[in-house]
């Protein structure tokens, strides 16, 4: 924790000099009178108030959850790849694509074969009803889950949907002619994340504004990162970047003075 001593005429003099040192209010710190000070008489025996004052330990912003039903427990498989950003970073992406493909391999054989592979994974989750539909745009595969246990598929902040979109991605990559781009959802799920991620970015570029202090994110996958980027680009009063390595990789907003 950051702490400092000042010292001043009156406690509160010694106390607004630390303050404005440290650019934080009162509900940022803790306050600590280690001398009251004397007035003393006609000069002499005057003694100057002397205060400590400590930063308070403050928790990274929490991303709002999402999916407010209750949410299933990720398998063994899927915890260890939830750690893993949803899309394969910029290198990865260029390895993958410029592997050499099996002469036979096809759009189709890449569909074909990753829809059984998240089956797979889905009744070894105890889901037997799950369907997937499927949509191509270029380099671009969607896959539509369905089911009735939903919230399985989705987990916590979307880390087992995130999970399984990773390794959809890399099945899909094995047997594609061309590089593919996966992205899995369950119902609107990831237009309400986006929703809600738009909506945190702004309080949070707000709070960077009025406190005139960075604020920090929570690690979040590429993706997640890239709409809250996008969703504060055409604001003149603040500016984003990305610090820290995957998977603990987190967003930074910082006020323009």
């Amino acid at each position: 924790m950051n702490r400092i001593t000042r010292k001043g005429a009156t406690v509160e003099a010694a106390i607004t000099a630390a303050l404005q040192q440290l650019n934080m209010t009162r509900d940022e710190v803790e306050i600590e009178i280690v001398d009251s000070g004397k007035k003393g008489f006609l000069g002499f025996g005057a003694r100057e108030a002397e205060v400590a004052v400590t930063v308070k330990e403050t928790e990274k912003p929490k991303i709002p959850e999402t999916e407010e039903k209750k949410e299933a427990p990720i398998p063994e498989i899927e915890q260890k790849e939830s750690e893993k950003s949803a899309e394969p970073s910029e290198e990865v992406s260029e390895s993958i694509e410029g592997k050499s493909k099996h002469p036979d391999s096809s759009d189709e054989q890449a569909i074909n074969e990753t829809k059984a592979y998240v089956t797979a994974i889905a009744e070894g989750m105890g889901i037997k009803d799950l369907v997937i539909n499927h949509e191509v745009d270029g380099k671009y595969l969607s896959f539509q889950l369905e089911s009735e246990k939903a919230a399985f598929l989705i987990g916590k902040r979307g880390q087992t949907l995130n999970a399984l979109q990773q390794l959809a991605q890399l099945i899909a990559n094995k047997y594609a002619g061309q590089f593919k781009v996966v992205r899995l959802d369950v119902g609107d799920y990831r237009e309400r994340r986006e929703q809600s991620l738009e909506q945190f970015a702004e309080r949070m570029a707000d709070q960077a504004v009025r406190s005139g202090r960075k604020v920090q994110l929570e690690p979040m996958p590429s993706y997640e990162r890239k709409v809250i980027h996008n969703a504060l680009s055409n604001r003149l009063d603040i500016e984003t970047h990305s610090e820290g390595t995957d998977p603990n990789r987190y967003l930074v907003i910082e006020p323009i003075n």
